[in-house]
């Protein structure tokens, strides 16, 4: 998700049952993605059925536009600081 986060930061997540089941919208969440591996994005909708829309912050992004809806159960966790590298 740059320019937020770039290659070498660091993120410190939250992976709590309790927590990964109270998102909102603008949440910034690391999901696994059968094709994509391991990514990083913000929420921008929620579904009652418990799947996520999320965007990136570039125009072109990887996201829910071309990914779809992305299901609670593949949230690894929610991102609760970034520590730079810089």
């Amino acid at each position: 998700m740059i320019p937020d986060y770039k290659n070498g930061d660091f993120v410190v997540i939250l992976r709590s049952p309790f927590c990964i089941r109270r998102f909102k919208i603008g949440d910034t969440i690391i999901f696994n993605h059968i094709h994509y591996g391991v990514l990083i994005k913000t929420i921008e909708n929620i579904l009652p059925t418990g799947e996520l829309f999320v965007r990136g912050k570039v125009e072109n992004s990887l996201d829910s536009r071309r990914l779809g809806y992305v299901h609670i159960n593949s949230v690894i966790g929610k991102v609760i600081w970034l520590i730079g590298k810089e």
